[in-house]
């Protein structure tokens, strides 16, 4: 009988961090935790995805086992772009370890948590023979980080065309602050974004009664929302925040009244709205000023909540039982793909320190890696055992 197959997590994320997979690049990322997985007897399934004005992004489903319940794993192997490469002080592409930290583009997000949660597999496994009493598998797309056009969201479309169901998720978001084990992800808040162009008439300045200028009725709009208090937050959710990005008039004459003016602002919301109230209330302030104006909403996210229960104890139970930390739920941050998984399954938030995400030197310490690991197979150990 041949030993149950092991995974280093170090090795494998490095193997990952090495490729170049900045959204919507793949970079031979899927590779090598294909590769990985199918070691483990897992089944894969590679699934690209486009449309028109998109490019291809690749993303993969991974299962093992046929039987529920289905504990899936989900998260990204594109990274950002690694910036300014001579601020690096090692190559951000080449998954270098100093002083006990492993460097590079998705160290911390979140290639590195991805391999721990493949070794806690690979280790569960083993403790089962081989088996689990239900499904272990993996959502990774390659499209978190740039439009999540062609991303998590069709891969579980996808998956509900093949039957495919899913009765637990954790996302491997990097959602701890400055130590590992301080915060569980329960919710996020949503995101809409405004983009705000008001209308009026050019004209000479000496000859304002000829004009009509658009720039003082922008600024009491954006004054309206400004001054005004969305909320004061809810018992999972600190305040909606509003915040004005840009204001443009692109007039290079001082004696011109310019004929429009254009703005844009994003909300971070709470689950007080939803993006249709929220929109709503934007629209009632600028009417309230009047007005020609247009107003365009991007929305990139709901605000959700996956309420404390049976998941978040779960994963609590299992980061005090390696760190001794009662992890704070919480729902801060910005968006990520939880967002999209909300409405198939109860889904939760646990991965590394996220203080060098996205930044220059980009690390995560080795002990992290090992810790995560150790959580991550509790973590399964305990929800197969329930």
């Amino acid at each position: 009988m041949s030993e149950p197959t092991q995974i280093d997590p170090l090795n494998l994320a490095r193997a990952m961090i090495r490729c170049d997979s900045v959204t919507p690049r793949d970079g031979g990322a899927l590779e090598h935790l294909e590769k990985a997985l199918k070691g483990l007897g897992f089944t894969c399934h590679r699934l690209p995805f486009a449309e028109p004005g998109t490019e291809e992004v690749q993303n993969l489903y991974a299962r093992i086992g046929d039987a529920p319940p289905n504990f899936c794993f989900a998260g990204h192997t594109d990274v950002v772009p690694a910036g300014d490469r001579e601020a690096w002080t090692v190559d951000p592409f080449g998954a270098e370890i100093h002083d006990g930290y492993l460097y590079g583009r998705g160290a911390s997000d979140m290639k590195s948590a991805i391999a721990c949660f493949v070794a806690a597999a690979a280790k569960v496994l083993a403790d089962h023979g081989g088996k689990t009493p239900g499904s272990i598998s993996l959502l990774i797309t390659g499209d978190e980080e740039g439009p999540a056009v062609n991303g998590t969201a069709k891969v579980l479309g996808w998956m509900r065309e093949k039957g495919e169901v899913i009765d637990a998720c954790l996302v491997g978001e990097p959602t701890n602050p400055t130590r590992l084990g301080q915060m569980v992800k329960i919710g996020r808040r949503g995101s809409l974004s405004g983009h705000l162009r008001v209308r009026g008439v050019q004209g000479h300045t000496a000859y304002p009664h000829l004009a009509d200028n658009p720039i003082p009725r922008l600024i009491k709009m954006l004054t309206a929302i400004t001054d005004a208090s969305l909320d004061d937050g809810t018992p999972h959710f600190q305040p909606s925040d509003l915040q004005i990005t840009t204001i443009d008039v692109g007039n290079p004459a001082t004696n011109v009244i310019p004929a429009e003016v254009r703005a844009a602002f994003n909300v971070r919301f709470n689950d007080r709205y939803t993006s249709k109230t929220l929109t709503e209330w934007l629209r009632a302030k600028f009417d309230a000023v009047g007005g020609d104006y247009d107003l365009e909403i991007q929305v990139s996210g709901e605000a959700f909540l996956t309420p404390p229960g049976p998941l978040s104890e779960l994963i609590a139970e299992a980061v005090k039982a390696r760190l001794g930390i009662e992890p704070e739920l919480s729902t801060t941050g910005g968006t990520s793909d939880a967002r999209f998984i909300k409405d198939h399954a109860p889904v939760a938030e646990f991965g590394l320190i996220g203080q060098t995400m996205h930044k220059v030197d980009e690390r995560i310490a080795l002990a992290d890696i090992e810790a995560l690991t150790a959580i991550y197979a509790d973590i399964l150990t305990r929800y197969f055992a329930s």
